[in-house]
């Protein structure tokens, strides 16, 4: 907002030129009660008439001198009350457009709240899936390499099983060879084997 400021050098103009207007009325006024206490009748004299035209001067010379400050002053200050009051419009409107905004974005916070619990639902679903076919692979993998295991114990037990018939086997085919062969027998055979050896 733009002031009006006036000059020392006019203010101080003015504030003679009012000095001088007020001691002017006084001494019109003193004159015309005759400074006493007696009533004396008043007459029009010359020097009063010189008063009035001095009077007279002095207002024209105040108004001509006063004039364009004082109509700038009150110009100056018109055009500052209205550029007060077109700021304060434009705050007034830039207040109520950030109302509308802010009204706007409190009716969508609801359906955005809305949006962001389905955007995190889905996000957990998702989640969800990825983490139930990564545990059915793992799962598929651990039954899969159950299934070797328990195959190649299966094999080692069986061959076991198989060593220890065989075994068995010759355990009980000595016992039967040995209940089964007499003395004559061994002699033969040892002699057989001996003339194998030999020859």
């Amino acid at each position: 907002m733009k002031k009006f400021k006036l000059s020392t050098k006019r203010f101080n103009l003015v504030c003679f030129l009012a000095s001088v207007l007020v001691l002017a009325c006084c001494t019109a006024v003193m004159a015309a009660g005759g400074g006493g206490h007696e009533a004396k009748p008043v007459h029009w004299i010359a020097s009063d008439t010189y008063k009035v035209l001095n009077f007279g001067v002095l207002i024209v010379a105040l108004f001509f001198i006063a004039r364009k400050p004082v109509s700038e002053f009150f110009s100056n200050r018109a055009k500052g009350i209205e550029q007060e009051l077109a700021d304060l419009e434009q705050q007034k409107a830039d207040a109520e457009k950030k109302l509308a905004e802010y009204e706007a974005k409190f009716k969508n916070l609801d359906v955005e709240s809305k949006q962001i619990v389905e955007d995190y639902i889905k996000q957990g679903e998702e989640a969800k899936k990825r983490i139930l076919a990564a545990a059915e692979a793992q799962a598929e993998k651990l039954e899969e390499t159950a299934k070797r295991n328990i195959e190649q114990e299966f094999k080692a037990a069986k061959a076991a099983l198989q060593a220890q018939i065989s075994e068995m086997a010759m355990d009980k085919a000595e016992t039967l060879i040995k209940d089964s062969i007499s003395a004559e027998d061994q002699d033969r055979l040892v002699d057989e084997y001996l003339k194998k050896v030999v020859a």
